[in-house]
């Protein structure tokens, strides 16, 4: 399995355990008994490989990591989606700039670089363009560390 379909199959549970509250472990595990995995493999190719041991590592630290990191990771999205109410963000967006900024933050032995330009491709199997470009941006301003003035005050007040 590449790392790419670690990472996509990472931001799926991710996304799940996120949106129903699961526990990472359980999720994780219930999602890889055999009978389940091999009826989501006879649906998508990207579950045609089961994951080695280092991919499953992968997937459960990040799905872990996410979880418990959420708060954080949805502050550093707000602070640098440029323009963009949270409400705005889709819930697939947000999975996957979580686990961009999750690797970058946490996982130092995975370069910044891949995650970040991996998040991008990925979001093309899933959003629009103007989505995309919006991931891609607040990935770069995170990277670059660069945040959005405060909107001006209104001195006539």
């Amino acid at each position: 399995m590449t790392r790419s379909a670690a990472r996509e199959i990472a931001i799926q549970l991710g996304f799940s355990v996120t949106a129903t509250g699961q526990d990472p472990q359980g999720a994780v595990e219930r999602f890889f008994e055999p009978e389940h995995y091999a009826a989501m493999a006879a649906e998508d190719a990207l579950y045609a490989e089961r994951p080695s041991k280092k991919d499953m590592d992968f997937i459960l630290r990040s799905v872990a990591g996410v979880t418990e990191k959420k708060g954080e990771l949805d502050g550093l999205i707000g602070r640098y989606a440029k323009g963009w109410r949270p409400e705005r963000i889709s819930r697939s967006a947000a999975a996957i700039l979580r686990q961009a900024m999750f690797e970058v933050l946490y996982m130092p032995d995975v370069p910044d670089a891949a995650s970040m330009d991996e998040a991008v491709e990925l979001a093309k199997g899933y959003e629009d363009p103007d989505v995309v470009a919006f991931i891609n941006g607040v990935l770069g301003g995170f990277y670059r560390g660069e945040i959005a003035p405060p909107p001006a005050e209104d001195s006539h007040g």
